[in-house]
């Protein structure tokens, strides 16, 4: 009886202590890919409250229409890249003709799938090829007045940050003004998210279309602005190092 008794006991303590191997098998191998979600979720959510504050700092940065002179800014995040990429701007006439020229930098900032873009003194966030415009570029529309107001930023940036370094900006911000008379103008905005501007537009009830001016590939947004009797450009300069 002792040997025919043996077998089930034995296989039954086996089968338990198999059993428990198995769950414990289970459970680290649930732990490991909650853990790795729980990874990729963190790395998100740093690289999404860096391109906030970086969006917050690069309007203070890029707000020309109330500053003058020299100052320092801190661009605070933890890991990233931020750069200067050129951009060009046009104001155009009635008649299609150009009446203002010039090239711009953008001041891009990347983190993994998010980002930012200061643009002629637009902000954009980014987020894995979609955008949104946060602040608009600097144009005023009055009774009979236009100002469109460009920010034209000079110098380079190139900073590569990790741990929480981040970068400072100084900038030297002087301002220009120059009279286009009356008539009916355009602004035409080189940029790789003319859609972005165009919703936010849109939404203002402002007439935009895109185009391709110098044929590089890269679109240009287009502003459609109401006739006006007295209508300006106010350039406001801004060098900017690190």
């Amino acid at each position: 009886m002792s040997t025919r008794d043996s077998h089930p006991r034995d296989s039954r303590g086996q089968s338990h202590v198999v059993g428990i191997v198995v769950l414990l098998g289970l459970a680290m191998l649930s732990l490991t890919v909650v853990t790795a979600g729980v990874g990729v979720v963190v790395d998100d959510t740093a690289a999404s409250a860096d391109a906030t504050r970086v969006a917050a700092m690069l309007e203070d940065a890029f707000r020309p229409t109330e500053l003058t002179g020299t100052r320092t800014v801190a661009v605070p995040f933890a890991d990233g890249d931020l750069h200067t990429e050129t951009r060009s701007l046009r104001v155009l006439g009635s008649d299609g003709r150009v009446v203002y020229a010039t090239d711009t930098n953008a001041v891009v900032f990347d983190a993994d799938d998010h980002g930012v873009t200061s643009l002629a003194g637009a902000t954009l966030l980014r987020n894995d090829g979609w955008a949104q415009v946060r602040r608009g570029l600097p144009v005023t529309v009055g009774e009979d007045v236009l100002v469109v107001g460009v920010v034209r930023v000079s110098g380079d940036v190139a900073v590569s940050g990790s741990g929480g370094s981040g970068a400072r900006l100084r900038t030297v911000v002087t301002h220009d003004r120059a009279s286009l008379g009356p008539g009916t103008y355009r602004l035409a905005v080189e940029t790789d998210h003319p859609e972005a501007f165009a919703a936010y537009y849109e939404d203002r009830n402002v007439t935009v279309s895109t185009h391709d001016f110098d044929g590089d590939g890269r679109a240009s947004v287009v502003l459609a602005f109401p006739p006006a009797r007295h209508a300006y450009v106010v350039t406001h300069d801004v060098e900017v190092s690190t």
